[in-house]
């Protein structure tokens, strides 16, 4: 069950300076969190200002290198089926690398990405095709801030979005259902909303005349739209009778249920970026307003994505920590947070973590894609995700003990240099990395507890020799290391 909404703020501007807290809040819904430098960075700037050069920078934010085999088809590929089975793997490993890095680096346009993969679903284990999975990636981000109308018809006639749905394979005289469902189903209406099974059978006749070219239908060869393989009957679609192509269902799904449109992704992408309670009367108002501005900008994303990040909603102490993070989430947070290196062992950690805790990358588990919020924490998954953090956090923590320290000196500025007292420093690391901070004193008094482990207590202020300093203790790194491991175990590590 998810927590409930009581955020009662209006989409009026924030227009206020951020707090620290309000920066964490914000990298940590419109992108995968970020470090204390940037926090320290945006601390007492404007919100709005903040909120416009995100979205400038999303803009013009260039997508990951393009790779050599980004244009191959079957025939690029080696003939020896060994051969080409390892050239496959070899794209798979190094694409999921860059996006993966990509999604750490690129704060909005990345965590767009991401959610719009799991909104316009499709699956790479149907194509085993990484030219096809390029192009969908590359248009995902190239519409992530776009237009929707413009988006929803690009991304039908994705090559991968056509093996997935099944239309390169609609036949003129048998036209497959697929795509003409999910289109209303989960991409633009929602389930049963505004269209009738009569309409998804009309569609599904105008959607025909793709079809893959080459020997015996190969996946990977080229696909193509054949006149003769369109079925050219009229079709009635929500009312309207006509000969309709593919184009035209996307205009006529625009102009005759544009408001249900407008609601249905402007809930899905409020859900994701604020609350997972949308029902709620206030988030109902919130949603209104929302998809008041998407239809009066023509389904332009930018200026509705504007008003939401910049109001006093979005920045509701209610929305701080109420959505569980995604196993991705979970584990890029963290290396953002804690300053670890994305490299390729690091990349193994994240892969397999999320695999175990039921994320596989470029892989959701159907078309509806995958779970959200609360469902991805049962009793196998949490120690999937607990033992994923320990490991990433042990890893980097052996390849330079020291950066634990600095990182931890960063964060509590100069009290790290002169206070003998570790209790107020490791509040301050607790509430640097939990989004609420921990939710009662007892909880508090146990990680204190943790962090002072294994230092006589007559080196700390009031003993009889103080001593101790985060700085100048020798071994105070591995104290911030112990702290790390124990939060990561913490309920309030697993919210954002």
């Amino acid at each position: 069950m998810d927590i409930p909404n009581c955020n009662t703020s209006s989409i009026s501007p924030y227009d206020t300076a951020l707090t620290s807290k309000n920066v964490q809040h914000l990298f940590r819904r419109i992108g995968f969190s970020t470090n204390m430098d940037k926090v320290q960075e945006l601390t007492n700037q404007n919100s709005s200002s903040v909120i416009d050069e995100i979205i400038n920078k999303a803009s013009d934010h260039k997508f990951i290198d393009r790779p050599t085999w980004a244009d191959w088809d079957i025939t690029d590929y080696p003939s020896d089926s060994k051969e080409r089975g390892d050239a496959i793997r070899n794209q798979y490993r190094d694409l999921k690398f860059d996006y993966v890095n990509h999604l750490k680096e690129s704060d909005l346009i990345g965590r767009l990405n991401f959610f719009w993969s799991n909104h316009f679903v499709t699956n790479w284990t149907n194509h085993f095709c990484f030219s096809y999975q390029f192009e969908y990636l590359e248009c995902l981000h190239r519409n992530a801030l776009g237009n929707f109308k413009t988006f929803t018809s690009e991304i039908g006639l994705t090559n991968a979005m056509l093996i997935y749905l099944d239309g390169a394979f609609s036949k003129k005289d048998q036209p497959n259902e697929n795509y003409a469902r999910e289109l209303y189903e989960l991409f633009t209406l929602g389930e049963g909303n505004g269209y009738t099974e009569e309409d998804i059978k009309e569609t599904a006749k105008a959607l025909t005349g793709y079809f893959i070219s080459g020997v015996q239908h190969t996946k990977c060869s080229p696909i193509i739209f054949k006149e003769n393989n369109f079925n050219d009957s009229d079709k009635t679609i929500f009312g309207r009778k006509g000969n309709w192509n593919y184009f035209d269902v996307i205009d006529i799904l625009f102009e005759e249920k544009g408001e249900l449109i407008a609601t249905f992704i402007c809930t899905k992408l409020y859900e994701f970026f604020v609350h997972p309670d949308s029902q709620s009367e206030n988030p109902q108002k919130i949603i209104l307003e929302l998809s008041k501005t998407l239809i009066d900008n023509d389904f332009e994303m930018k200026p509705m994505l504007s008003v939401l990040f910049k109001s006093a909603h979005f920045f509701d102490e209610n929305c701080t920590g109420v959505i569980l993070k995604s196993p991705y989430d979970l584990h890029i947070n963290a290396i953002n947070e804690f300053v670890f290196e994305y490299d390729t062992r690091n990349h193994s950690i994240v892969e397999q973590g999320a695999n175990a805790a039921g994320q596989i990358i470029f892989s959701p588990p159907n078309v509806a894609g995958w779970q959200r919020n609360r469902d991805w924490i049962n009793s196998d998954l949490i120690i999937s995700r607990w033992l994923s953090s320990e490991s990433l956090i042990r890893r980097n923590y052996s390849l330079d003990v020291e950066n634990l320290r600095i990182f931890a000196l960063n964060i509590v500025g100069d009290i790290g240099k002169t206070s003998k007292n570790p209790d107020p420093i490791a509040k301050l690391l607790i509430d640097f990395i939990l989004p609420n901070g921990l939710h009662t004193e007892e909880d508090y008094n146990r990680a204190y507890a943790v962090f002072r482990s294994n230092v006589p207590e007559t080196y700390f202020e009031g003993g009889a020799t103080p001593q101790w300093t985060l700085e100048t203790w020798n071994l105070a790194h591995r104290q911030v290391y112990q702290l790390l491991n124990f939060l990561s175990k913490e309920p309030e590590f697993q919210l954002k």
